[in-house]
């Protein structure tokens, strides 16, 4: 029997902390404290070797129910669809038009922070909205 107890979801990108910040907008999680000895993560970040400043970012769910988000600074860009991709759960329960317009209202607030409305999948009774966040990485309402 596996003991795994939590899982992690890591995000290659360009800007660790600015994609970090964008997702704890999304799903209302938080940036954990800094580490022992350092008041600030800016504090922790200049006591680091200049190439390893800014490297990563994570950020967590304050109720420690979801999985905690890590993103590492790599150097190329994102080049083709996600293998995996984040479902962002706000239509649970709903059918219709009633599941559709929580779509349409979550699209609505996370545009002006940055992310970008793809296209919708909508059969008349079950339905998704398909984003990118600020790096073009896919993600769905559903």
């Amino acid at each position: 029997m596996a003991s795994v107890r939590q899982v992690q979801i890591t995000f290659d990108c360009a800007e660790p902390e600015r994609l970090a910040r964008f997702w704890c907008q999304v799903l209302g999680y938080v940036v954990p404290p800094p580490p022992e000895r350092f008041s600030t993560w800016d504090d922790y970040s200049r006591s680091l070797p200049p190439e390893e400043r800014d490297s990563w970012f994570a950020c967590v769910d304050p109720s420690g129910a979801g999985p905690r988000l890590f993103f590492q600074r790599v150097p190329e860009g994102k080049a083709a669809k996600n293998r995996v991709h984040l479902d962002v759960r706000v239509g649970t329960g709903l059918v219709g038009e009633e599941r559709l317009a929580a779509l349409e209202a979550e699209c609505a607030r996370l545009v002006p922070l940055g992310a970008v409305r793809v296209r919708l999948l909508y059969d008349g009774h079950d339905s998704c909205i398909v984003m990118q966040d600020i790096e073009g990485n896919e993600f769905c309402l559903d």
